[in-house]
């Protein structure tokens, strides 16, 4: 299992809520997830993301999570096609054996 950080997640629930992702209320939800909230860890993730431009924040994932699957596609067909060649290789090396005997 990955572990995931109670922190970020309570920004997240934040925004989504559309509340104030203020130090109050990131310590708020943090201690709601039963985690003993780290002021200092609070003051900084409050201050980092004082700035961030949610719109395009939220963008990013999305679009990673929307080329995963096309990336993986091309890499299928090269393992199919390695397999291949395994088998010819492998059907090339049983004739080769085979004429020594023929």
């Amino acid at each position: 299992m990955v572990n995931v950080d109670p922190y970020l997640h309570a920004v997240l629930l934040l925004k989504g809520a559309d509340k104030e992702i203020s130090e109050a209320n990131i310590t708020s939800v943090v201690k709601a997830a039963g985690v003993s909230p780290d002021t200092a860890k609070v003051k900084v993730l409050a201050e980092a993301v004082k700035n961030v431009n949610w719109d395009e924040a939220l963008k990013m994932p999305m679009m990673g999570a929307a080329a995963a699957p096309a990336a993986a596609a091309p890499a299928a067909k090269a393992e199919k096609k390695e397999e291949k060649k395994e088998e010819k290789t492998e059907e090339e090396a049983a004739a080769g054996l085979a004429g020594l005997f023929g």
